[in-house]
């Protein structure tokens, strides 16, 4: 019986996935309703997957992160955007840069729905981080 052909890659520099999502206040953990870190990294795990299925028909692994910065808070109420763009593209693996910004934060203080849009956003995270595909 014959194996299913690979699709060919579509990797390419540039190319580029964004999510945006609401921060729910379950996701709240520490004082002022701030959301830990771990929370941008599974984000960019979630772009991370996209990129690979777009690119090579299937889910990758991730191999590890470099130069992760935890650069301005996320909170809960916020609405975030979280990219990941190809950087460099090798046989198996892809090198992506991952940025999480705050577009939209919550003002509990003006009423308990209250929200702005940022104008500019606001870097919360940034990071390189390396997925490996079959």
């Amino acid at each position: 019986m014959n194996e299913p052909s690979k699709p060919p890659t579509r990797a390419e520099l540039g190319l580029r996935v964004v999510h945006r999502r609401y921060v729910s206040y379950d996701h709240a953990h520490y004082a002022g309703n701030l959301v830990d870190g771990a929370y941008s990294l599974a984000a960019f795990g979630d772009v991370a997957t996209e990129m690979c299925i777009i690119t090579d028909g299937d889910e990758g692994l991730f191999a590890s992160y470099t130069d992760v910065q935890f650069a301005g808070r996320i909170q809960a109420g916020d609405v975030i955007e979280v990219s990941a763009e190809i950087v460099r593209v090798g046989a198996r693996s892809r090198d992506l840069q991952f940025e999480v910004l705050v577009v939209a934060r919550g003002c509990p203080e003006r009423n308990a729905s209250a929200a702005d849009v940022l104008d500019p956003p606001v870097v919360a995270t940034t990071a390189r981080g390396t997925v490996v595909v079959p």
